[in-house]
């Protein structure tokens, strides 16, 4: 794994804390470190958007940042659980997955395959 991919991996962590943040920030000290996260994960973002293709990399951020939003909320804030919502995490992985290995490692700086 390349540095631009460890960007959006970093990008979709901050993108779950924001999202964490969004719904249950109740103070300024956890709506400034939400802003901090939003800040942090856009950055990361364009920062891997910059050398790899950006359709990938928005839907692999998405992608996780969406899963662990969903894992954290019935991990953490305990929300219901249910086999269908953890098939669909499932399905989701796996396109995630897929879009990451059908994409050319070897890219210029637009996002092009060299």
């Amino acid at each position: 794994m390349n540095r631009d991919w460890t960007f959006v991996f970093e990008a979709a962590f901050f993108e779950i804390l924001w999202v964490i943040g969004l719904k249950h920030s109740s103070n300024w000290g956890s709506w400034i470190g939400t802003i901090i996260a939003i800040f942090i994960s856009t950055y990361l973002l364009i920062c891997a958007a910059n050398r790899l293709p950006v359709s990938t990399v928005y839907a692999v951020f998405t992608g996780i940042g969406t899963m662990g939003a969903v894992l954290a909320e019935i991990i953490i804030f305990e929300e219901p659980f249910s086999w269908i919502k953890l098939f669909l995490i499932l399905l989701l992985l796996a396109g995630v997955v897929g879009l990451k290995m059908l994409t050319n490692e070897d890219s210029d700086e637009k996002g092009e395959a060299v």
